[in-house]
């Protein structure tokens, strides 16, 4: 780890590109080599796949002094990771090496030939890493893939750690390859430099909140040119490659045919899982979450209902990491110190970002929506959503990711029920539109069971007993906006 993709990229592409009277970044430093040369001449791509298809790495310029060596492989070798502006973090090395796949490409680079035949794009990425972290892991419970991972400071970040036990592919290595395939694919497509490649992608310098970098849909765009077949034939091209040569085929010398293509299969499967259908969710580390106070609560799952908010206040939706990270750690505050709650009331927030925040998260009870919060998951959207709807991508978010991934992995029943937060107390929440809009979602009812007939029952009682005039002041009086706080205070506590 080293820090901000502002800190590392600018500095080697902008001073490696645009400022040669910067010395240690000057192309006259290393005048044959193209920064991803570099990076491979300094680690970045030493597997034996990788090789085999880019081979050696070239020669380290020689006019290289001990402290430059170690900044520079500091830099980028392999195992070197970056935060992004979106939020995400990601693996310099398969990043760089999908981009030389891609300048060699364009160039008409011949590359070698195998049998049989595998994308170099995707070899040099991620469908070598994917096989042998499978391969490896057969017979025992060790990871596969991820953990994510944060910051010491996502304003000035110098180190990550890891929130587990580490696999061969941590969700930083499975970013840089899906970017690293997304762009290698771009820059084989005509000549572009670099510079200009990682800026538009990554939006460095963009600090306004118009649109999102084109980094935030690395996984729907990864899922679009990558389905699952193609990503199973490539891994079980990599491991019958992987099987002959010398440093590997070791490892594979009692895997048949099948096995081997079982192992591509479950690789492919959990990969496009985890990082394509399922969506990707910040944790509370990035976003700065103060602790939970006591002891949280354990859900028993899967759980049986999802309940929809928005969050009111902020009113405005969130279009950036930062400003989603602020608008979280807004709400924490004001739940824990004016409601006086244990933690944020939500399970998750969904940011107009591309990113869902972890609030509560799966396995902690939350406090979003009263006596139910043990029986669903709260999902709240950032913004005011009364006469307004998220923009569709941040809609899909939820009804076309997160549900049907919360399912997939046992977190919640297939036959779940989803509701609006209005529908289970005295409040307009989620807002009339977004209300509206969940009404078409799959899942969605339309009572609320024995709560609903048994307040019904108590208004029939009422009317009885005060009169059609109450009524009447009654329907005005819940046409009338409610405050904040009595917006809140429909929600049990934490």
């Amino acid at each position: 780890p080293f820090g901000s993709i502002h800190a590392v990229l600018e500095a080697l592409i902008v001073f490696w590109v645009l400022s040669p009277k910067f010395w240690i970044f000057s192309p006259s430093f290393a005048p044959n080599l193209t920064l991803p040369e570099l990076a491979r001449a300094l680690g970045a791509c030493s597997t034996p796949g990788c090789r085999a298809v880019l081979g050696d790495p070239p020669p380290v310029p020689p006019a290289l002094s001990q402290d430059q060596w170690v900044l520079l492989t500091r830099l980028l070798h392999r195992d070197a990771v970056v935060l992004a502006p979106d939020g995400s973090t990601v693996a310099l090395g398969p990043l760089l090496t999908g981009i030389e796949v891609g300048q060699k490409r364009v160039s008409g680079w011949p590359f070698p030939t195998f049998e049989p035949p595998i994308d170099p794009l995707y070899a040099v990425t991620i469908t070598e890493a994917l096989g042998t972290s499978f391969l490896s892991a057969r017979g025992s419970d060790g990871a596969t893939l991820g953990p994510s991972g944060c910051w010491d400071d996502v304003d000035d970040p110098q180190n990550y750690t890891l929130l587990g036990p580490s696999s061969p592919i941590p969700d930083a290595v499975a970013n840089g390859a899906m970017d690293g395939v997304l762009l290698g694919t771009r820059a084989a497509q005509a000549p572009i430099p670099l510079a200009d490649l990682l800026r538009g992608y990554y939006g460095m310098g963009n600090s306004t909140e118009q649109g999102r970098p084109r980094s935030s849909y690395r996984q729907r765009d990864f899922g679009v040119l990558t389905g699952p077949e193609k990503l199973e034939q490539e891994v079980e091209a990599m491991l019958r490659v992987l099987r002959v040569l010398p440093p590997t085929r070791e490892l594979l010398q009692d895997v048949g045919p099948e096995e081997a293509a079982a192992i591509a299969g479950r690789a492919a499967r959990d990969f496009t899982q985890l990082y394509v259908e399922c969506p990707p969710i910040v944790p509370r580390c990035m976003w700065g979450a103060r602790p939970y106070r006591g002891t949280p609560r354990a859900l028993i799952l899967p759980l049986e209902s999802v309940f929809i908010h928005h969050t009111f206040i902020p009113s405005t939706p969130c279009h950036s990491f930062r400003s989603c990270s602020h608008a979280m750690r807004s709400m924490q505050s004001f739940h824990q110190d004016t409601r006086g709650w244990d933690d944020i009331g939500y399970s998750f927030v969904v940011g107009s970002d591309g990113y869902l925040y972890q609030g509560r998260g799966w396995h902690w009870v939350g406090a979003h929506t009263k006596g139910y919060n043990s029986k669903g998951y709260g999902v709240g959207y950032v913004g005011n959503f009364t006469s307004t709807l998220p923009d569709p991508d941040t809609i899909a978010l939820v009804r076309d990711q997160l549900l049907p991934c919360a399912v997939s992995t046992g977190r919640l029943h297939h036959n779940y029920t989803l509701r609006g937060h209005r529908q289970m107390g005295h409040t307009d929440c989620p807002g009339n539109s977004l209300f509206q809009e969940i009404e078409t979602w799959s899942g969605f009812k339309v009572s609320t069971g024995i709560g609903g007939i048994y307040k019904a029952w108590r208004l029939g009682c009422m009317v009885q007993r005060k009169g059609w005039m109450w009524l009447r002041m009654l329907m005005v009086a819940s046409s009338l906006p409610c405050s904040e706080d009595q917006h809140r205070g429909s929600w049990a506590g934490g």
